[in-house]
């Protein structure tokens, strides 16, 4: 990773440096809240953003998953119609302030592109600075030279990886293997609470630690509470400690379908953990409980 990047940039950062990067609103919202994201941007949006379609840019093969990683070459096309090239610095942001836009910063990593930063407060931050916005389709210049992947294999983790990673931490009591880190709310991991998706278990995976990943944000001005910030990387490392989980061991992230599990992935890099100790279950809880081979743990009756 390119240490002259700033993973997390501010609004008067962008604002300074808006024509030196390649902007995208990568906004995203759970299906049953019913949010028009592509009409939201059309309405307001970064100047120069492109629109980044999570549930679009994503692997078309697998119905079952809703956005899992895209191939290579069908990021790398999407890419040359966004006019990026392999050199450019994207700055990614969103309408939760750190949220889906860190999906989009994981996936650009596991394409093998650093050069990728995270807006801090995305677009209501933005707003509250007031900063200008545009309406409508903002105008591309597609590329001459091709886009092209370089994947990162080690930054993607399989349900099968996932299963055999359970079988050692089942066989140490905990003490070898990647840790599980799940981002849903408190209620769906201890089964509490139903999934989102009719007929998927709630639960968790043996051995998983839970950090929601609303808890690795705050609202610092009371007066704007829309405007959710990430929390100091001294507050994140407590967080993840106070949870069970060992920083100095390799982490797994996980979540409902793979969206905040990204956020977790990129709070644990803003608080100093190394890229190489860390990987992201793609599939994550759908692929996970879809299977009915997979062994579910309940905290309730």
């Amino acid at each position: 990773m390119s240490s002259s990047i700033k993973k997390l940039v501010s609004v008067p950062w962008l604002h300074n440096n808006i024509r030196n990067v390649k902007v995208l609103d990568c906004s995203w919202y759970l299906p049953f809240l019913k949010r028009d994201v592509k009409g939201e941007f059309l309405s307001a949006h970064i100047p120069g953003a492109q629109f980044f379609d999570i549930d679009g840019i994503k692997d078309q093969s697998k119905a079952d998953l809703p956005h899992m990683l895209p191939p290579p070459e069908f990021f790398g096309s999407s890419m040359d119609k966004f006019g990026i090239s392999n050199d450019d610095h994207i700055v990614v942001y969103d309408t939760m302030g750190v949220g889906p836009a860190c999906r989009v910063f994981w996936t650009f990593h596991a394409m093998g592109h650093s050069k990728v930063s995270v807006l801090n407060g995305g677009l209501p931050a933005w707003a509250v600075q007031k900063y200008s916005t545009e309406k409508g389709e903002p105008n591309v210049n597609p590329n001459k030279e091709k886009y092209t992947a370089h994947p990162i294999s080690n930054l993607v983790c399989s349900y099968t990886e996932v299963v055999k990673n359970i079988g050692q931490l089942k066989g140490s009591d905990g003490k070898e293997g990647m840790q599980i880190v799940d981002a849903r709310p408190h209620n769906r991991f201890t089964g509490a609470a139903p999934e989102f998706r009719p007929g998927l278990s709630s639960g968790h995976m043996p051995y998983a630690f839970n950090v929601p990943f609303t808890e690795v944000t705050e609202a610092v001005d009371l007066k704007n509470p829309q405007v959710q910030t990430l929390k100091p990387a001294k507050d994140i490392r407590n967080i993840f400690t106070h949870a069970g989980v060992d920083l100095n061991r390799p982490i797994i992230t996980s979540c409902g379908s793979g969206v905040t599990a990204s956020v977790l992935y990129f709070a644990l890099l803003n608080a100093g953990v190394s890229q190489s100790n860390l990987t992201l279950y793609d599939g994550s809880w759908t692929e996970y409980a879809l299977n009915p081979y997979s062994e579910i743990v309940k905290d309730v009756n």
